[in-house]
């Protein structure tokens, strides 16, 4: 990083080549268009190009790493609000027939049945915390980052799945028949 803020090209290049594939794989952890993708990977590291002289161990972690990733959440953010702003609402006929996200398809792979079974019982933005903090291990500050909303919202969110989850897997254990029916919140 520190070549990289004296303006050494081949330094740059090293850092994109080593960092690129990880930060597009987490990138599509969370967006499914392409396009986006892309689009954010070059925004971050030009981002990376013009203030690498302001790293100086600045993430949470004092990594790399860390602040790519901060620098990236920051520009995909940025995107979803753009998109936001110029989407039009789809047509109450197609939101009946979506099928479901990769990331939601993915997950339910990751986990044993009873722990999807959990988690596709949570409400979207429980869930969207504990996929930011465990399984991409992001802490509660990024995670308030990555999805706009303040750290004590994380914490309260991050509690709040915790305690539904364990609720779910301890019926799902002991056969509740009302955990088959069980609300989300």
């Amino acid at each position: 990083m520190r070549l990289v803020a004296k303006g050494d090209r081949a330094a740059f290049e090293e850092l994109y080549r080593r960092t690129s594939p990880w930060l597009t794989v987490r990138l599509r952890r969370r967006c499914a268009d392409e396009q986006i993708v892309a689009e954010v990977l070059q925004e971050t590291f030009l981002a990376v190009w013009r203030a690498a002289d302001g790293f100086a161990g600045a993430s949470v972690d004092g990594s790399a790493m860390g602040w790519l990733w901060t620098i990236a959440a920051r520009r995909l953010i940025d995107a979803f609000r753009r998109r936001a702003r110029h989407a039009q609402p789809p047509p109450a006929a197609a939101v009946a027939d979506l099928a479901p996200a990769a990331e939601e398809e993915a997950l339910a792979s990751t986990v044993g049945d009873g722990v999807g079974d959990a988690l596709a019982r949570l409400a979207p933005e429980l869930r969207q915390v504990l996929q930011a903090m465990v399984l991409d291990g992001l802490s509660v500050r990024e995670t308030a980052l990555l999805l706009g909303v303040p750290e004590g919202t994380v914490k309260t969110r991050a509690r709040r799945a915790r305690a539904s989850m364990r609720e779910t897997l301890e019926a799902l254990k002991f056969g509740d028949p009302r955990s088959r029916e069980a609300a989300t919140w």
